[in-house]
């Protein structure tokens, strides 16, 4: 996949994106092992650090988990209820 690397924005957000977007389309599915740092930054042909840049923001968004020594793992999303009960009016 390759990036607009003229686009405004960071290099990382937009790689951070394009991953977040398959994983929203299903294509990384809940509990699957997302690809290794080193995979990721040849298949968006960016540097190894923007890969990392962008796993890190993935975990801020809660989109992902790692595991020391295992890997990092796509988190299951819970749905969110259109309303609460409980919530205010």
């Amino acid at each position: 996949m390759s990036l607009d690397f003229e686009a405004p924005g960071y290099l990382y957000e937009s790689v951070a994106k394009r991953i977040a977007e398959r994983i929203e389309a299903g294509e990384l599915a809940p509990n699957t092992t997302l690809p290794a740092e080193g995979q990721l930054a040849r298949e968006y042909g960016v540097s190894l650090g923007t890969a990392r840049h962008a796993t890190r923001l993935l975990r801020e968004w809660g989109l992902v988990v790692t595991v020391r020594s295992k890997g990092t793992y796509v988190r299951r999303r819970e749905k969110t209820p259109e309303f609460c009960l409980w919530s205010a009016p």
